[in-house]
């Protein structure tokens, strides 16, 4: 059981560390990190208030045989409800967080917001796969938990333009939520149609989409999160790196 939860929330860890180190200009305080993480375990919750009456109304069946099934599953069913929650639950971590204040934050905000979703939803995966546990937690290790950072970049990223630009914030608002649905719905619909046609040739053509889009996520989310903290650098210039707690409040107008 200690491989399983060690095997589960280990990706998820490890990506909450490498967004912390990116934002290196003023790194966040740790507890608001713990904070984000713990209402994206909650967004798995909150996703359910959107998925079940979306399910009841029949947009979308857990059994399905067709593209069609399996494309309405991966919209309504994981890419709406999961990302809307996510965009809320960030909404309230940010929202009195005094520590707000530069562009890069609000994707290591939506990225802790994403992780404590996939780590916790990697937990139950691992623990329904019984034996084949191990071949699971590697497959999501490489591609579901690395989706849900790439979303959460995505995310991040247009939120933060919401936040503090003044020109086109609800075209920006819009996006912080079409992004990440429209990549998540993406991944979701070529996992799931795996099983609709899992001849050989369809499949290795699909699994090579999955594999190119897992690659380009990672591209753009590496093109967001430079673009955000190159112009955290360019309006402020010489920021003092210091480790600060949840109860500090530092003046980022202080220069060195």
């Amino acid at each position: 059981m200690l491989l399983i939860t060690l095997a589960g929330l280990l990706p998820a860890a490890l990506l909450v560390y490498h967004i912390y180190r990116a934002d290196f200009l003023q790194p966040e305080p740790i507890d608001q990190l713990k904070r984000a993480i713990i209402f994206g375990i909650g967004s798995i919750f909150v996703s359910m208030l959107f998925s079940t009456p979306f399910e009841a109304l029949g947009f979308f069946s857990k059994s399905y045989s067709t593209m069609t099934g399996a494309f309405r599953l991966a919209f309504f069913g994981a890419g709406i409800p999961e990302e809307l929650a996510k965009l809320i639950m960030l909404f309230l971590v940010v929202r009195k967080n005094p520590y707000f204040n530069e562009k890069m934050d609000g994707i290591v905000y939506a990225v802790c917001v994403s992780m404590g979703f996939a780590g916790f939803e990697n937990l139950a995966y691992l623990g329904a796969a019984g034996e084949n546990w191990f071949g699971v937690s590697v497959s999501r290790a490489l591609l579901a938990v690395p989706c849900h950072y790439y979303n959460g970049v995505f995310m991040g990223y247009f939120f933060a333009k919401y936040w503090f630009e003044s020109e086109n914030k609800f075209n920006n608002l819009c996006w912080a939520l079409l992004a990440p649905v429209i990549t998540h719905t993406l991944y979701d619909f070529i996992l799931m149609y795996m099983n609709v046609d899992n001849s050989p040739l369809v499949y290795t053509l699909l699994f090579a989409s999955l594999i190119y889009l897992c690659l380009q996520m990672l591209k753009w989310s590496r093109k967001r999160i430079s673009e955000h903290l190159d112009e955290d650098a360019r309006n402020k210039d010489g920021y003092q790196k210091s480790e600060r707690s949840a109860h500090d409040f530092y003046d980022r107008s202080d220069r060195i």
